[in-house]
């Protein structure tokens, strides 16, 4: 068996393709379900139906549908343009860092300017954190999946011993946490359950998505990405294109950090994200790389998150549950790309075929 090019690529497959992963990962989930010994059909309408049932669990979606959206957008320009950043969640945790150290050094700080002061740190540990990768493939064409995912686990030991030690509340009863936030040290709040971060999310996927499909930038991208000789033959630099994306989703992650820390979280502690950084990658992919689509897939993925949790409540199923669904989810969407591009063939067809010629 081995796969072979298909002459032309199916339009129609491709839209359809997040569909049936979707629908795969359902029927998949129900199975995991059933040989748990819970019912199928009760257990479903737990983790995908009832979150959307209550006000107030519409609110959290979207609540943890912002960070997904933020990085998800950023990744998406990122893969187009054929680089692969990996290391999001290192990113979003070097952006709290940053801007976490305006509460811990200058905690009465508090005008307006402070959480602004937080936001600009925070997406330029970002982009610092994401230029490493870059630079180091522009330099010495290291492989930015390798160096931006070894990179995670850098800043994530930097941020635990930062909260254990020099940043550790002095007031917190020795647990490893930073000061509490309060104040402009925290994002406001449109509703009682939504915070500022939100809108921002959703105006910058829809920014991201005009400039890829409509600027001269947005085509420098995608240009680099299909081919990087043609890239150059227009005048484009692939170097110049990898930095620029790298540390653009670099900034990106770093801001959602920022917005977690300011509002869900209150305060640095060694876990600031429950994976948003690699789930990212499933809604970068499930928006077929442009960034207004990752505002849907970005949705669907906090759904997962919340029916994680519910599942957990009402059936007691462990809470790992959640990275199993996005895990398979992320297998079949690239599954049902690749047999878009590619068709399985055996070798007995293929040697026949050849006698007939």
């Amino acid at each position: 068996m081995r796969l072979e090019k298909r002459p032309e690529r199916s339009a129609g497959m491709a839209l359809a393709s997040p569909f049936i992963a979707l629908a795969l990962t359902v029927i998949t989930a129900a199975i995991i379900f059933a040989l748990r010994g819970n019912n199928p059909f009760v257990a479903l309408y737990v983790y995908f139906i009832e979150p959307l049932t209550a006000m107030w669990s519409i609110e959290q979606l979207l609540v943890k549908a912002s960070p997904l959206i933020l990085i998800g957008a950023g990744l998406s320009v990122c893969y187009r343009a054929n680089v692969w950043n990996i290391g999001a969640e290192g990113q979003l945790t070097a952006g709290a860092i940053l801007a976490g150290a305006i509460p811990v050094f200058l905690p009465g700080w508090q005008s307006p300017l402070t959480l602004i002061v937080m936001v600009a740190l925070g997406v330029l540990g970002g982009m610092l954190w994401a230029a490493i990768p870059a630079f180091l493939r522009n330099r010495f064409n290291a492989n930015e999946i390798l160096t931006s995912l070894m990179l995670v686990y850098v800043v994530q030991l930097l941020l635990d011993y930062l909260v254990r030690g020099p940043w550790r509340d002095p007031q917190g009863f020795n647990f490893p946490k930073s000061v509490t936030f309060d104040g402009w040290q925290l994002l406001p709040y449109l509703t009682s359950g939504i915070h500022l971060g939100v809108l921002i999310a959703f105006i910058v996927a829809l920014v991201l998505g005009y400039v890829v499909s409509r600027t001269l930038k947005g085509y420098e991208i995608t240009v680099t990405g299909l081919s990087t000789r043609a890239a150059r033959f227009s005048g484009f630099s692939e170097k110049r294109t990898v930095m620029f994306c790298m540390m653009l989703s670099g900034g990106l992650a770093g801001l959602a950090g920022v917005f977690e820390i300011s509002s869900v979280v209150g305060q640095l502690q060694p876990q600031i994200s429950p994976g948003y950084g690699f789930a990212a990658i499933i809604v970068a992919f499930l928006g077929r790389l442009n960034p207004v689509g990752v505002i849907f897939a970005g949705l669907l993925l906090a759904l997962s998150y919340i029916g994680g949790e519910a599942v957990q409540t009402a059936l007691q199923i462990p809470d790992k549950i959640t990275r199993v669904i996005q895990g398979i989810l992320l297998f079949y969407i690239l599954a049902c790309d690749t047999l878009i591009t590619y068709r399985i063939v055996s070798s007995a067809s293929s040697a026949a075929k050849t006698a007939r010629a």
